[in-house]
């Protein structure tokens, strides 16, 4: 039991190290560029190492027909214009044309394949990412904000392919590139070499300045533009509670501060990645004008024939382009690097509360739940969640679980479902520990309705049918009736197929629960979990839905969470919970007939005071509630 509650404690919605945003690493390791290539390329090269193949070679093309323009400026000076031979003009012009087409077909083809390439591998991480976190478990969800973590994905994930791209481009295209019109520039005078490569030392010394500047606000940008994303997404879905709250203004202004502090950190990243600019610009400027005057002196005293000061000063004019991008490189490395490297946190993170080894399939029999001396507690509380809670639900029948506000209610259906490990004590299904089966088949074998309905993308049968994928439309429309919920679906202007909007945004809130009962219901499960299934209906719509749960509970183990008491006074057995412990138990009759119980203090406010939830007794003190039933 306590390695399991060690593994629970890494998942819990408190935990601080599940927040990826927390990880502030800046420091850059040596060779960590080559090292996450390397793993982009194990995890996915052998699908593209032909298209990387072609278009490496559609590089070098264009590299080699770049420096051959400078080559035969030679011949052009001395040749054509110089010793004016005629006969070479067409060999000379016909060459030209042809060195352009093959550079302008090859850049063309290289651009559309690392194009292809390149969103294909954003797509097959976008699939990886999100297969991941849907095996992640619930305490990761709870512990980063959804709306931040969406952003930083949305943001990172192409660094993946920028990684790549950029190394090939830089390697296939700008490094040969170079290399040829250095080999131009030395075979043509190479005096004039040495010259031009005294820039090298500084622009280095430069480039690894800048670097060091660049790593930390490359990635405080990602995660402030992650949190003003999400901040948005956030404010949208809640419009309603904005506006109802007058948020209007105080939202503005927070998120205009949030704004500010992105453009601020934009314009940090723009002048510190801006700054080889004019530093390339001016050694590139020296090292042209030192050729050309030490050129010009050479030639004004010798009296040669200029084809090869010509042709070299073409080859340092167009070297400077794949020096410049050379430069810029780890510029663009650095970014794309804290972009791989935070899409690598997430997927490198392990499912901490995956199935035990040897894991066998639940089988459900007649569906008894039994909790023996359970204890959980959320890591960074203060204390336990539930202490040594027992109980147990027969099978076929319902059980019902009432108790203020904390008593621990709700947590009890969430390690049923397996969503977290318990510190201590067992879970049994018919007699198997759900510690011991697979999640999927535990959770398969679970109906759940929560008190706070969730819709997702599509239309109202696309919602209902997530309870089970493969049921049939007249299933459908069986569990939506059963729901009270066919009567409004048909008048929607299409029907079942009406798309829900975001989180079902163009349904009422008993709508939604009813679409949401309709999905439980289509599940055909076991066993049925009714988290106050019925509190955002009205009272003729939870007569319905009373009358049809009653209906659908026939055969199935149920365990329903109540506030209002009037929800479960015909359950089979009632658990009452205080603090996190079970308190009482029994039937309606049997609980009412110990008038200092709770649950009968419960029953008489609420009739006596009208009141519907459990946890007005909260604030009243016992003998207050004597008081009142006296």
């Amino acid at each position: 039991m306590a390695a399991r509650g060690a593994v629970r404690h890494r998942n819990a919605r408190t935990d601080p190290n599940l927040s990826l945003f927390k990880k502030k690493r800046t420091k850059v390791d040596r060779g960590e560029i080559i090292a996450v290539i390397r793993r982009i390329l194990a995890e996915n090269g052998h699908e593209y190492v032909w298209s990387y193949v072609v278009a490496a070679l559609c590089m070098v093309a264009v590299a080699l027909t770049t420096a051959f323009p400078a080559y035969i400026m030679r011949d052009v000076i001395d040749d054509l214009f110089y010793n004016q031979r005629s006969d070479l003009i067409t060999l000379i012009s016909l060459s030209i044309v042809a060195a352009f087409v093959v550079r302008g077909v090859a850049g063309y083809a290289q651009a559309v394949i690392l194009a292809k390439v390149g969103n294909n591998l954003v797509a097959r991480y976008q699939r990886r990412i999100f297969d991941h976190l849907m095996r992640l478990d619930v305490g990761f969800f709870t512990g980063n904000r959804s709306g931040h973590l969406a952003a930083q994905i949305n943001q990172n994930v192409g660094g993946i392919r920028d990684l790549l791209s950029l190394t090939l481009s830089a390697v296939a295209r700008d490094l040969v590139s170079l290399i040829a019109l250095v080999t131009v520039m030395v075979v043509q005078n190479p005096m004039l070499s040495l010259v031009a490569f005294l820039i090298g030392p500084p622009l280095i010394i430069s480039v690894n300045y800048l670097m060091r500047r660049l790593r930390a606000v490359t990635r405080q940008a990602v995660e402030i533009n992650s949190r003003l994303i999400g901040s948005m997404q956030e404010a949208t879905q809640g419009i309603a509670v904005v506006k109802a709250f007058t948020m209007e203004d105080q939202l503005s202004q927070r998120m205009g501060e949030m704004i500010d502090h992105a453009e601020e950190r934009s314009n940090k990243i723009a002048r510190v990645s801006e700054r080889m600019t004019p530093i390339s610009e001016i050694l590139a400027g020296v090292a042209v004008a030192a050729v050309i005057a030490y050129a010009g002196y050479r030639t004004a005293g010798g009296g040669a024939p200029p084809g090869s000061i010509v042709s070299f000063i073409t080859a340092l004019l167009l070297a400077y382009d794949p020096v410049r991008r050379l430069a810029r490189l780890q510029v663009g490395l650095e970014r794309s690097l804290v972009n791989a490297r935070m899409i690598y946190e997430i997927l490198d993170l392990e499912p901490q509360q995956g199935d035990a080894p040897g894991a066998a399939e639940l089988k459900v029999g007649k569906g008894e739940v039994r909790f023996d001396r359970v204890s959980f507690t959320y890591a960074g509380t203060g204390g336990p969640v539930l202490s040594e809670v027992s109980f147990v639900a027969e099978a076929g029948k319902t059980t019902a679980i009432v108790g203020a506000s904390g008593a621990g209610k709700t947590t009890v259906t969430a390690l049923l479902e397996r969503f977290y490990d318990l510190d201590t004590g067992k879970i049994t299904i018919d007699g198997q520990d759900i510690s011991r089966v697979t999640k999927q088949s535990l959770r398969n074998s679970i109906a759940y309705v929560s008190q706070q309905p969730y819709l997702f993308e599509g239309t109202i049968a696309d919602n209902i049918r997530y309870g089970r994928a493969d049921a049939a439309d007249a299933e459908i429309r069986s569990a939506a009736d059963q729901a009270a919920a066919d009567d409004f679906i048909r008048q929607q202007p299409q029907g079942y197929d009406t798309p829900v909007g975001e989180n079902g945004v163009t349904l009422s809130g008993g709508q939604r629960q009813r679409v949401s009962i309709a999905r439980a219901l289509v599940r055909n499960a076991p066993i049925l979990l009714l988290d106050e299934a019925t509190s955002a209906l009205d009272n003729e719509s939870e007569a319905r839905v009373q009358e049809a749960l009653t209906t659908a509970m026939q055969g199935r183990t149920t365990i329903v969470i109540a506030h209002r008491l009037s929800t479960v006074i015909n359950a089979d057995s009632i658990i009452v919970m205080e603090a996190g412990r079970v308190i009482e138990q029994g039937t309606h009759e049997e609980l009412l007939a110990r008038p200092q119980g709770t649950y009968a203090r419960f029953y008489r406010l609420q009739n006596k005071k009208g009141l519907e939830l459990v946890d007005d007794t909260v604030a009243m003190p016992a003998a207050d509630l004597e008081g009142e039933n006296a």
